[in-house]
């Protein structure tokens, strides 16, 4: 069954991200079908990254670019779930503050929503900083789509690159997670809610999002700290289906040769 086009609101969670804020907003302005709004949820930056999108606001008086701020906790899911809360559109765009997304961004996810049965979907990634860009987002959708026919059952969003019927986030949002300790993967945990009200995520190889490869710049130690927040998460819910741990193993296994790649690259560059 389908719904008129939906309106779509981009939020963008946001701490300390003076370096890419501009490019984030910018890209989620140039689309070809505009976003009902541009949240930027600033959670306690002590940088420019407010005083950026106060000035991108002068620059372009006519855009819906709204600048929420989230000081009572520091964390990404209370700023997220700020920016959930006050955006007014159909369906929720989810981004990170390093996210470029492609020019028909909101396009794809608003003819995705146009299947009244969809509650979210999610799409893949290139990396903009790394090698052969194309080729890499070719190996990204081919591999998600791939864990997804592992994960069977189980579906999941990404949080650099997702959105979410407001209506779904209106069912779920009091029993998503805190995550007070920052163990878990906050996209994943919304993955399991959203999967134990039975409802549809989909994936969509056109959603096209840019991000940053800056986690592999991390140490051995943070990174797999990072990573293994998959089996945290799915411990804290009782999951115990294998094919849902294909992405922490993959990102595992592929950390070395990337983190050489990235090496490789900063020294090209000097």
């Amino acid at each position: 069954m389908t719904s008129p086009v939906p309106s779509v609101s981009i939020v963008i969670p946001a701490y300390n991200e003076e370096r890419t804020i501009r490019s984030c907003v910018l890209a989620a302005l140039g689309q070809t079908a505009a976003a009902h709004e541009i949240i930027v949820v600033d959670n306690r930056s002590t940088d420019a990254t407010a005083a950026i999108v106060t000035q991108l606001q002068r620059d372009h008086p006519l855009a819906p670019i709204r600048l929420v701020t989230q000081d009572l906790i520091q964390g990404l899911i209370p700023t997220r779930d700020a920016g959930f809360n006050a955006a007014t559109g159909d369906v929720l765009g989810r981004i990170d503050a390093d996210t470029v997304v492609d020019p028909t961004w909101v396009h794809e996810v608003q003819l995705a929503f146009t299947d009244t049965a969809v509650a979210a979907s999610t799409g893949p990634m290139s990396y903009y900083d790394m090698p052969l860009v194309k080729l890499g987002l070719r190996a990204d959708d081919r591999v998600r789509r791939g864990m997804l026919k592992l994960c069977r059952q189980y579906s999941f969003v990404f949080g650099s690159n997702m959105a979410l019927r407001a209506s779904a986030w209106r069912q779920i949002r009091s029993e998503v997670c805190a995550d007070v300790d920052d163990e878990l993967h906050e996209d994943i945990d919304l993955s399991v809610h959203l999967q134990q009200h039975g409802l549809r995520v989909t994936y969509v190889s056109t959603m096209v999002a840019g991000m940053s490869a800056r986690r592999i710049d991390d140490s051995p130690r943070d990174y797999l700290y990072y990573v293994t927040r998959f089996e945290r998460t799915y411990q804290r819910h009782g999951v115990r289906n294998a094919g849902v741990r294909a992405p922490m193993v993959l990102f595992l296994a592929i950390y070395p040769a990337l983190k050489m790649i990235r090496l490789s690259r900063a020294a090209f560059e000097v």
